[in-house]
């Protein structure tokens, strides 16, 4: 092909339409690793509503090590403000482990017999088990039920009350482990959807004064727990500050924004969660 001064024109050789496609390629990968793991992750974490939890895990471990079910929840109370709040949204203390609790729970498995108390197998935070274990059954086997697990992780946090991090999940079955082989509840992958259960029970009941979010493990499409059971999440902690000495409130709780980002973020992520689901 000649140009207008009639000088015949080359296309570039084949090895060179390579090679630029290829580095284009390259340039492409780094701008979606450079972004993808380092901007947005910097971008969407935040820790200015509760700054003594930016240095802790975001995830449980199993007594072998293996990692667990990620935190999604948390309360700003006592103990006895935990507990009194957790009573008054129908949620039960999980019995401990123990021979007896072991047959009853087999017990309301197979017999589809209730069990409001059953025990929940133990996570570990922070190298010990959870310091409370709650649950809510769902129908009248053990095999289905919400539960949660919490660790105190601060004596006092920005509100100078205790902090607790958490992991609901629900149990929708019993099952054999992938990585172990013991048996085990395999959770419901959508863990947000628990999140919100828990916290709605809570703010119905009129014990919840304000909630906020903090960053947990970031958005996971394809997050595995301890027993090999896919979870997705958009990442974020909701902290709910509870009421004090069980005065139920009576007015919605005060929701305390997060950043702009984090907003925008969230959004995204609804829709993504709401495709999953279908």
């Amino acid at each position: 092909m000649a140009d207008s001064n009639g000088v015949q024109s080359r296309a570039p050789p084949k090895h060179q339409r390579v090679k630029r496609t290829a580095l284009l390629a390259l340039l492409v990968v780094a701008a979606y690793t450079l972004i993808a793991y380092l901007v947005l992750p910097m971008v969407w974490t935040h820790y200015e509503h509760q700054k003594g939890l930016a240095t802790l895990p975001m995830v449980t471990r199993t007594a072998q090590g293996i990692p667990g079910d990620p935190i999604n929840v948390g309360l700003v109370g006592d103990k006895f403000d935990v507990l009194c709040a957790m009573h008054a949204a129908g949620w039960y203390p999980a019995d401990p482990v123990t021979l007896r609790s072991s047959i009853e729970i087999a017990g309301s498995v197979l017999l589809d017999r209730p069990y409001r108390d059953a025990p929940v197998s133990s996570l570990y935070y922070l190298d010990r088990r959870e310091d409370l274990a709650f649950e809510k059954p769902d129908g009248n086997s053990a095999d289905h039920r919400h539960h949660v697990r919490f660790w105190k992780v601060l004596d006092a946090g920005e509100e100078k009350r205790p902090v607790w991090l958490g992991d609901a999940t629900f149990d929708r079955s019993v099952g054999v482990s992938r990585y172990t082989g013991a048996i085990t509840h395999h959770i419901g992958a959508d863990i947000d959807a628990e999140r919100k259960f828990l916290a709605t029970d809570l703010e119905a009941a009129g014990m919840v004064e304000a909630k906020y979010q903090v960053t947990g493990i970031g958005p996971t499409l394809a997050g595995y727990n301890g027993g090999g059971d896919r979870y997705y999440t958009d990442g974020e902690v909701w902290i709910l500050r509870l009421v004090e000495a069980c005065q139920k409130r009576t007015n919605p709780a005060a929701i305390i924004p997060s950043p702009p980002a984090t907003e925008i973020k969230d959004q995204i992520w609804q829709a993504i969660a709401g495709a999953l689901n279908k």
